[in-house]
Formats: C-alpha cells, sequence, structure tokens
C-alpha cells in the first residue's frame, strides 16, 4: 500500500447532556460524571509529510471562525498530539499540521480536543502505525480530558476527570440549535468560580441520572430536555451574566432544554424538529445575544478519516 502524502481527519465537537462536578482532587482535577453526546459540527486537521525530521516547532496553519486566537505552537493541542505519538511510537517524520476550525474556539464543545484526536489519528494513519482506538484513547487521555471522547464519538459516560469512557445506549436523534459568543470562556477560571460558590460544602460523589440515561436509550428527547443538568453553569453564569439574557431566549421559545456546553460560554438548546431549530435561531438572532447561532444534529461519529487513506 503506498504511503500518503497527507492525512485529513474529521473530528466531532461535544455537547454535555449532563455534567455534575465534584470536588477538587489531589492532582488539581475535579472528580467528573458526564454524558457527552457528539454533534454533527466538526474540525478538521491535515498532517503533511514535510520530509526529515520533526521539525521544531511543528509548522501549524489555521483557518476558519476564531483561527486567529488558536496557537500555533506548543500550547496548541495538535502539536502536543504529533509530539506524544512521535515519542511512544519512535516515529520522529517531519509534518506539518493544518487546521480548519467550525468548532468554536474557547466554547465548550471540546475543539481543541477534537483538533487533537484528529492529529493522533491522521499521524497514527499517515505514518502507518497501525494503533487500535483503544491504544490512542489512552494517549488521548494523557493530552486532556476531553481529548478521548471525539475518538469515540456517538454518546457515552466519561467519569474521573471524564477521560474514562463507556459507550452509552442512545436511539433516535437529536437536534440542536447553538448559540456561540464572541468571548471565549477559561476552563480553569469557570472550575475556579465553582469551587468559590461551593466553598465549605461538603460534595457528593458525582453521578449521572438514571432517568436521563433512561430517555437517551428510549430516544426521548422531550424527557431529556427537562433532565439536562450542567453544575459548571452557574459559575459560568457568575462570570459572564450575559448568558442568562441567552438562556431565557429559549426558554420564551418553549425549547426541550437549555443550558451551557461545558465550561460555556456556548449554549445548547434542544429542540422537537427542524422546524422549532428555524423558530429558535431566528428569535436568538432577533435579540442580538450570540456572536452565531446555527443548527446541529447529535449524535455523530468519533473521529474518521476524511481524505488521504489509499
Amino acid at each position: 500500500m503506498a504511503r500518503p502524502d497527507s492525512v485529513t481527519v474529521r473530528a466531532p465537537a461535544k455537547i454535555n447532556l449532563e455534567l455534575r462536578v465534584g470536588g477538587p482532587r489531589p492532582d488539581g482535577y475535579h472528580e467528573l460524571a458526564t454524558v457527552f453526546q457528539a454533534v454533527s459540527l466538526a474540525d478538521d486537521v491535515t498532517v503533511s509529510s514535510i520530509g526529515g525530521r520533526l521539525d521544531d516547532p511543528v509548522p501549524v496553519t489555521v483557518e476558519g471562525p476564531g483561527a486567529e486566537t488558536v496557537p500555533r505552537d506548543e500550547a496548541n493541542l495538535a502539536v502536543r498530539a504529533v509530539r506524544l505519538l512521535a515519542d511512544r511510537t519512535g516515529v520522529d517524520d517531519g509534518v506539518a499540521v493544518h487546521i480548519r476550525k467550525r468548532i468554536p474556539v474557547a466554547g465548550g464543545m471540546a475543539g481543541g480536543s477534537a483538533d487533537a484526536a484528529a492529529a493522533l489519528l491522521a499521524c497514527d494513519v499517515l505514518w502507518h502505525n497501525g494503533s487500535t482506538r483503544n491504544a490512542l484513547r489512552e494517549l488521548a487521555a494523557e493530552l486532556g480530558s476531553d481529548v478521548p471522547f471525539p475518538l469515540l464519538g456517538g454518546t457515552a459516560i466519561g467519569t474521573g476527570r471524564g477521560e474514562q469512557l463507556t459507550p452509552a445506549i442512545s436511539r433516535g436523534s437529536y437536534t440542536w440549535v447553538v448559540a456561540t459568543s464572541g468571548q471565549g470562556l477559561s476552563t480553569p477560571s469557570v472550575f475556579a468560580e465553582i469551587d468559590r460558590l461551593r466553598a465549605g460544602r461538603v460534595l457528593p460523589q458525582p453521578r449521572i441520572s438514571e432517568r436521563l440515561m433512561h430517555a437517551v436509550g428510549g430516544g426521548n428527547a422531550e424527557a431529556l430536555g427537562h433532565l439536562m443538568a450542567n453544575d459548571l453553569q452557574p459559575a459560568a453564569c457568575s462570570l459572564r451574566p450575559d448568558l442568562l439574557q441567552t438562556l431565557e431566549v429559549g426558554e420564551e421559545c418553549s425549547v426541550l432544554g437549555a443550558q451551557l456546553c461545558g465550561s460555556g460560554p456556548t449554549v445548547a438548546f434542544l429542540v422537537r424538529d427542524g422546524e422549532h431549530a428555524l423558530d429558535v435561531v431566528a428569535a436568538v438572532q432577533a435579540a442580538g445575544v450570540a456572536e452565531g447561532v446555527f443548527t446541529v444534529t447529535g449524535p455523530a461519529h468519533g473521529a474518521r478519516v476524511v481524505e488521504g487513506l489509499r
């Protein structure tokens, strides 16, 4: 089989159907219990052979919304993914990385994590390593809590700090209206704020709602909408009170459910169908409470090669 000169991998954004947050752990992370759903919004990462050995720095180019805010150095998770795979496999062929952004930057939808997952898979294919998805997910967990999930996709329960995944039964398709913000939110700052708001409280071990999982397993969007929850939402709204206005627009449109994606500031509205989605999009636009608004569906496939496989 001929070796490809470049490989492009598409990796999905995520929405948290439920996100429960425990107290801080000794390692500085928080114990989490969450239900991820991959959605039809995705970034593309292309890794191309450039000859020689892996450069320092790795050449990185970025296009799409928010591209100017994406780092081009070792702070970029995709670059760190390339270096980690090279280190563990002993392959250090020179590559360049190109990222086509569609997922909001610093929006709580795991855009950087999706890029890292895509870079892992793209380099693995480009270098003909033949790693299993489980092996790649183990490497992904070293890069960040959200990085393993875009490799898996679908719907899954995340525990630990979110990196321990269990695929979940999910029936049907869900339609979401996503409202983005022109200003990102730092995940560490949101976790610091939740710690401040809950200071002195004894926190239980975070657990996923059995009723929510029953709703997802049965494809009951209306029930899911009532059961959606995100423990980080009060902290994010404390830092960004304007997000409450965005959430209120969804309530006025009788959405099935409305909450922040992860640590925010992106807001996800669960809607009945495509017609309802059009109404919500128009209302959000008319209210002027979001930088952008669009419709996605879930669950979606995990990271997959879209170009370069021969």
